[in-house]
C-alpha cells in the first residue's frame, strides 16, 4: 500500500471536512425552505385553499410556480442536493415565500452566497473596549460574538443583571445563562418574547457555522438541557439582534425600562456591544441608585 505524504494527507483531510460542512448547509438550506413553505397558507399566495393536502401550506410545486424555478429544481434545493444557485434565483424564491430582509440574508449565507465582506475572527479585546463599557456606566453594557459568549462587560452589568465575575468563565453565555444555568436572576417582564428572539439571532448567525464544533457543541447541548430552547429552535425563526424596549424587575427596585442599543466592532470581526440605556427618567434614577449603591 502506498503511503500519501502528510501533506496530502492533510489536503485530503481538509477538503473532506469541507465538503461535510457544504452538505450540513445544504441540510439546513432544506430545512429552513421547507419550514417557510409550510407557514403560508395557500389564498394567501392567489391559490385555491382547498383539496387534499399532505402538509400544511404551499406545495414543493406551488413554490416553483411562484418564483418561476422547475419544480424538480426546487426539490432538489429543498432536499439538500449539491447544486447551483444564482442571487437572481434565491430573490424569487425570497419573494415567493415572503421572507423579510433578515430571512432573505439567512437564505443567502445558508446557500453560501454572501451579501458583503465576510467578518474576521477576534483573539483579543483591545483595552479601549473594557475603557469604553466603564464610561458608560450606570448603564450596564458587555460585549458579545454571534455565538453570544460573553467577551466583556462593565460593573453596572454585575450589579443590575448578573455578577458575571462570580460565572465560570466557560458559563459566559448568554444563552446558557438564560435557558440552562441557576446562576441567571434577572427577571424580564417579557422574558418569552425575549427568549425568542434569542434564539432566532442565533440560529441566523448559524448559518455562518454550521458543522464548526464549538457551535454544534453549544446547540447540542442547549436542546439536551433546554426543553424550552428545544421548542423555540424548532421553530426556525430568524432575526437580527433585538433593539426594542425590554422591561425589567429587580426585588427592591421595581421596574426597569430598558432601551438596547448595539455597536458593532466591525474591525474585531462579529463583535458586538450592548449597552442598556434608560427609557425614561425614572429608570434612569433607579439605574444610578443600584450602581453607586451596591
Amino acid at each position: 500500500m502506498t503511503t500519501l505524504p502528510a501533506s496530502t494527507d492533510k489536503i485530503a483531510e481538509v477538503a473532506e471536512e469541507s465538503q461535510r460542512d457544504g452538505a450540513a448547509q445544504q441540510r439546513e438550506l432544506g430545512v429552513f425552505l421547507r419550514s417557510r413553505r409550510e407557514r403560508i397558507r395557500p389564498d394567501e399566495v392567489g391559490f385555491a385553499p382547498g383539496g387534499r393536502r399532505r402538509t400544511p401550506g404551499l406545495r414543493r410545486e406551488e413554490v416553483a410556480l411562484l418564483a418561476g424555478v422547475g419544480v424538480t429544481w426546487y426539490t432538489w434545493l429543498e432536499q439538500g442536493r449539491d447544486i447551483n444557485v444564482s442571487a437572481q434565483v434565491l430573490d424569487a424564491i425570497a419573494n415567493a415565500l415572503r421572507f423579510d430582509r433578515q430571512e432573505r440574508n439567512h437564505l443567502f449565507r445558508l446557500a453560501g452566497l454572501r451579501l458583503g465582506p465576510a467578518p474576521g475572527a477576534c483573539t483579543a479585546l483591545p483595552p479601549t473596549v473594557q475603557k469604553t463599557l466603564d464610561a458608560v456606566s450606570p448603564y450596564p453594557a458587555l460585549v458579545m460574538n454571534d455565538r453570544y459568549d460573553i467577551l466583556a462587560f462593565n460593573e453596572a452589568y454585575c450589579k443590575v443583571v448578573l455578577d458575571l465575575k462570580q460565572v465560570p468563565v466557560e458559563e459566559r453565555n448568554l444563552l446558557w445563562l438564560n435557558f440552562v444555568s441557576d446562576e441567571w436572576k434577572c427577571s424580564f417582564v417579557d422574558a418569552e418574547s425575549t427568549k425568542l428572539h434569542m434564539v432566532a439571532a442565533f440560529r441566523s448567525a448559524s448559518a455562518d457555522h454550521l458543522g464548526e464544533a464549538m457551535w454544534q457543541e453549544l446547540i447540542q447541548g442547549l436542546l439536551s438541557s433546554s426543553p424550552y430552547f428545544a421548542e423555540l429552535w424548532e421553530r426556525y425563526e430568524v432575526a437580527a439582534p433585538s433593539t426594542r424596549t425590554k422591561v425589567l424587575e429587580i426585588d427592591g427596585t421595581g421596574i426597569l425600562r430598558i432601551d438596547p442599543i448595539n455597536l458593532w466592532l466591525s474591525q474585531l470581526g462579529p463583535l458586538r456591544v450592548t449597552i442598556y440605556t434608560a427609557f425614561d427618567e425614572e429608570t434612569e434614577a433607579k439605574l444610578r441608585h443600584l450602581v453607586d449603591a451596591r
